[in-house]
């Protein structure tokens, strides 16, 4: 297999593939939404080919956080997790090229994939009594909310996850600020779209969806060569 060679007028190679990871914040996810890794790949001068996964953790819009005697806290009313897991492939076209160590190189991105929608129960820790305290996982028929006094074992639940199938589909700018020859350091910004096959009941008591939508922001660093 052969690669382009992209040259400047300095006759300086530009990179012919790159590896980033790094952390996603969303609209969807809280503080930190989750993390990312993405391989790129020439195809030509201008055009690069990637391939990426991304974990992130999709909240419902309702999640609001409790706290219980000023130490424990719950989510009243969330029933299941939704950690997204989403690998992609993409194109990245570059608008706007840096100079060789400095400078900020633009690119246009578009990705596309399966999603797997992977719901964990929400497990709370529930007070029958002053000496009767169990980690269950929440059920809106069985629990009273004012007898929730925490969130539950972060570990439990795992045995029980069920895979909901999706599709996923972004796209965004990425902005590469790197001032060093052979490493990356930038952000790119963008909107995703994400449909499952069923609706996902994270809050039983509010409206639940099959389709997402989602401003991010990605911050990454890595190496090329």
């Amino acid at each position: 297999m052969s690669y382009p060679v992209l040259a400047q007028e300095d006759e300086d190679e530009e990179y012919r593939s790159e590896i980033v990871y790094g952390l996603n914040f969303n609209t969807n996810g809280g503080i930190i939404g989750g993390a990312i890794f993405k391989y790129s790949q020439a195809v030509s001068s201008s055009m690069y080919q990637t391939f990426g996964i991304e974990v992130v953790n999709v909240k419902h819009p309702k999640e609001l956080r409790v706290t219980y005697n000023n130490t424990n806290t719950f989510i009243a009313g969330k029933q299941n997790y939704l950690f997204a897991v989403r690998p992609q492939y993409g194109r990245e076209l570059v608008l706007f090229r840096k100079a060789p160590d400095e400078g900020v190189q633009i690119n246009a991105v578009a990705a596309v994939g399966p999603t797997l929608g992977l719901v964990k129960p929400y497990y709370i820790l529930y007070s029958y009594s002053t000496t009767d305290v169990r980690s269950e996982r929440y059920d809106p028929d069985r629990h009273d909310l004012s007898r929730i006094i925490g969130t539950g074992g972060m570990f439990e639940g795992f045995d029980e996850i069920k895979i909901v199938p999706g599709i996923n589909f972004k796209a965004g700018l990425s902005f590469e600020l790197s001032g060093f020859r052979n490493s990356v350091t930038g952000f790119e910004v963008g909107f995703m779209l994400e449909k499952y096959t069923s609706d996902i009941v994270l809050m039983p008591q509010a409206s639940n969806r099959s389709f997402y939508t989602s401003g991010y922001l990605n911050l990454f660093f890595g190496s090329k060569r």
